[in-house]
């Protein structure tokens, strides 16, 4: 059974959640969603490396957050809450210098006042770049 609130969501109706955002400016794109997960992808290139060439931690935590707070928003009313990062965390395991980076984010609870979720970063060789867990609040709308 699916998490989200509209049963029939499709990336399609995503496409336009990152304009004139961060998640925008670093190209970042959704690119799948399935019952439980959902997916995005970010380039390695100069708005996503560091001084060394290589992909900058901050990035990836950006891509953290923002596949766990869309997943959040996709799954509460939107009528009746927002939800906002509460706490995230990043562990950094292997450098990236091209290409890009693919982020999943599943979530490891979904409560009616936060959403806890797992997202897990690969490169294009399927290699875990970054692991990062993401605390959302859910906050109802004033």
């Amino acid at each position: 059974m699916s998490i989200w609130f509209h049963q029939a969501l499709e990336v399609s109706q995503l496409q336009n959640f990152g304009n004139n955002t961060m998640a925008g400016h670093l190209g970042i794109e959704i690119t799948e969603i399935g019952e439980n997960f959902l997916k995005a992808r970010m380039p390695v290139d100069p708005r996503t490396q560091q001084p060394y060439g290589m992909l900058h931690g901050g990035a990836s935590a950006a891509l953290a957050e923002t596949l766990g707070s869309v997943g959040s928003a996709c799954v509460i009313n939107p009528e009746e809450f927002i939800c906002v990062g509460l706490e995230i965390n990043a562990n950094h395991i292997r450098g990236v210098r091209t290409g890009h980076v693919y982020g999943t984010a599943t979530p490891l609870h979904l409560g009616q006042t936060t959403h806890v979720w797992e997202i897990r970063i690969l490169d294009d060789q399927d290699k875990l770049v970054c692991v990062s867990r993401l605390t959302v609040a859910i906050l109802k709308k004033r």
